[in-house]
């Protein structure tokens, strides 16, 4: 199983698992959608949290116990 984990690249903003529980395929999927980065997102959900949070991206890792 595998786990999104948004990471933002200002050392003063921590780091959040945002979904788990995927196969290796969904986390893929996932971190291939141009909205899951601030270089690449379009929608107002990503660009306010650019703003507020400064850049960031989704990267997937497996889950351990």
């Amino acid at each position: 199983m595998y786990k999104i984990v948004r990471m933002y690249f200002d050392e003063n903003v921590s780091d959040r698992t945002i979904k788990s529980g995927l196969t290796l395929e969904e986390a893929q999927a996932h971190c291939k959608n141009p909205e899951t980065s601030s270089s690449t997102c379009t929608k107002a959900a990503g660009l306010r949290r650019t703003k507020q949070y400064g850049d960031w991206f989704d990267s997937y890792t497996e889950c351990t116990r």
